[in-house]
């Protein structure tokens, strides 16, 4: 007589592998769901072809924004901007930024500690293998960067934004 729970009942037919290896993908479900939806479905933006985008953009602003690129850390003018204003989003001019919430992270890209309510759209990143939340310009969809749980009071939040995909405007 077996002592394995799983050698009898409903489990009979199912190995301790593959009953293993099922819980994991159970486990897992959740965060790959979240991964498919789409919270931009219903933006007017959506109209625009990637043709237009790319006489809008300039190269590098249009590989971030429209295809979820990075720029090169250290590489935006927008790391040494300390003036009064406000960082809108390149792509539609959505402001997105207040300039009294950047701070400086010492990572290269502009950080913020967060953002105008209702100016991001975010949903789950797994493209490096670690889930991350990626955020996008409510508006026009573009892509911006990360908010990682790691930043100043008062909210202990980094949102690590390209540079390329920003202008400011002086207040």
């Amino acid at each position: 007589m077996s002592t394995d729970p799983l050698a009898s009942g409903p489990f009979a037919l199912l190995s301790r592998r593959g009953f293993l290896m099922g819980t994991a993908l159970v486990a897992v479900a959740p965060s790959l769901a979240l991964a498919a939806e789409d919270p931009y479905a219903n933006s007017p933006f959506r109209k625009i072809n990637d043709a237009e985008w790319r006489v809008r953009l300039l190269p590098a602003s249009y590989e971030v924004l429209r295809h979820e690129d990075t720029e090169r850390p250290g590489s935006s003018p927008l790391l040494n901007e300390h003036r009064k204003g406000t960082f809108a989003c390149l792509g539609c001019g959505l402001p997105i930024f207040k300039s009294e919430w950047k701070f400086e992270s010492g990572t290269g890209w502009p950080s913020f500690y967060t953002a105008i309510p209702g100016a991001l759209a975010k949903k789950m990143d797994l493209a490096i293998g670690v889930p991350r939340t990626e955020y996008h310009c409510a508006q026009c969809l573009g892509h911006h960067g990360h908010v990682f749980p790691d930043g100043p009071k008062p909210t202990g939040l980094r949102y690590c934004n390209n540079g390329v995909a920003l202008k400011f405007i002086p207040a």
